[in-house]
């Protein structure tokens, strides 16, 4: 399952949303007219994660020591905290982007290239913005719901968010292209880590659960938090 693998935001808290709140299936059917399409770009990527994602996480998880695990997790978080700032600015949320330009001071250095996350206890919470975010923030929909080979659940809107959050990736202003591939590549396989135990929660058809809780979890993050909840005539 590759679940936003490169993007930031946690697989268990979209399926926390997704079991506290009550579905709208009516209106997730209606946001998905491309499921054939879909679904088979997401068995594409079931298969690779199958045979060769998911067995590199377990390694990793498996031979890394938990302290070096969330030292790296800290490390990307803190590079993701850049876009974060920028996104936060676009939206008007000043005080946001200045935590977030604050995170990155400390973390980037008493908390040693971003390795430590010396911020949190400081009370400089994660404002977690991406450039989807943003454009719904402007009166943009989602548009249909997309499956982006490797990349997992997405919109039209977000797809086209992906491109300006990239541009806004320290990792690929490094010139040793070895070296970007390898951080690109440890990223994947460290979020992908995270979401071994989160995987567990997933019940019937795998395809739907994905797709339902990543359309109410972005509803939820366009909206800052405020949706209306709809409920079903089952509930």
């Amino acid at each position: 399952m590759l679940v936003k693998t490169l993007r930031q935001g946690t697989v268990c808290t979209v399926m926390a949303l997704l079991l506290a709140a009550p579905v709208n299936a009516e209106t997730t059917e209606q946001n998905d007219p491309l499921e054939g399409l879909n679904r088979a770009v997401f068995s594409f990527n079931e298969q690779v994660d199958r045979f060769a994602l998911k067995p590199l996480a377990q390694g990793y998880r498996y031979v890394m020591p938990d302290i070096a695990e969330r030292g790296v997790s800290n490390f990307f978080s803190n590079l993701g905290d850049i876009r974060s700032a920028v996104n936060n600015l676009l939206q008007g949320k000043i005080n946001d982007a200045l935590t977030s330009v604050s995170r990155v001071v400390f973390n980037s250095t008493f908390g040693l290239a971003g390795f430590i996350d010396v911020a949190t206890p400081m009370g400089l919470e994660e404002q977690h913005e991406d450039f989807g975010q943003t454009l719904g923030s402007w009166g943009v929909g989602s548009g249909p719901y997309l499956v982006l080979p490797l990349f997992g659940p997405s919109s039209v809107r977000d797809g086209i968010g992906l491109v300006p959050d990239f541009a806004l990736d320290p990792v690929g202003d490094v010139d040793h292209v070895p070296t970007r591939n390898s951080l690109y590549g440890l990223r994947m396989i460290n979020v992908r880590a995270n979401l071994l135990r989160a995987e567990q929660i997933i019940s019937g058809d795998k395809y739907i659960f994905i797709r339902d809780a990543y359309l109410q979890r972005r509803e939820y993050l366009v909206n800052d938090g405020e949706v209306q909840v709809k409920y079903d005539n089952d509930f």
